[in-house]
């Protein structure tokens, strides 16, 4: 059975992979809460996973002064997140494409391909340092990458 609550919540959270995980964790139990398709959890996890490990290594370079700021709302019809980290930003558009042979070996991009592959809504501010990502309940992954 499908809840019918809605979860928000913000956290500002040290820099470091512990912490961002124990976040993660806490939103893969709220998306089983809400009852989310198998499939929808899948790509909600592998997202946000390597969204928050980008803003820790990437973002900050693991510095643990700085924060990672996450707001978030679940609904039974969506998963809504922003992550912003301190970091100087970067331009997505920038990365390599890691399909290409050329770049079939390194591992800039990997990430990010998974990330707008996964979710339906992948958007940067213009600094680069804030990423928001919305998936639907039940659409499928359309393989826009």
């Amino acid at each position: 059975m499908q809840s019918q609550t809605v979860y928000t919540k913000s956290w500002v959270l040290p820099s470091t992979v512990p912490a961002v995980g124990e976040v993660c964790r806490q939103l893969l139990e709220q998306i089983r809460r809400q009852a989310f398709e198998e499939r929808d959890a899948f790509a909600i996890h592998l997202a946000l996973e390597e969204a928050l490990t980008n803003a820790v290594k990437h973002g900050n370079r693991n510095d643990p002064e700085k924060t990672v700021a996450i707001d978030c709302m679940i609904t039974p019809e969506k998963f809504d997140i922003s992550i912003t980290d301190q970091g100087s930003g970067f331009d997505p558009e920038s990365l390599p494409d890691p399909r290409r042979g050329e770049n079939l070996y390194k591992t800039e991009g990997r990430g990010v391909l998974l990330i707008r592959a996964y979710m339906d809504v992948v958007e940067y501010n213009t600094m680069g340092n804030c990423l928001h990502l919305i998936k639907y309940r039940g659409k499928a992954v359309p393989h826009k990458i």
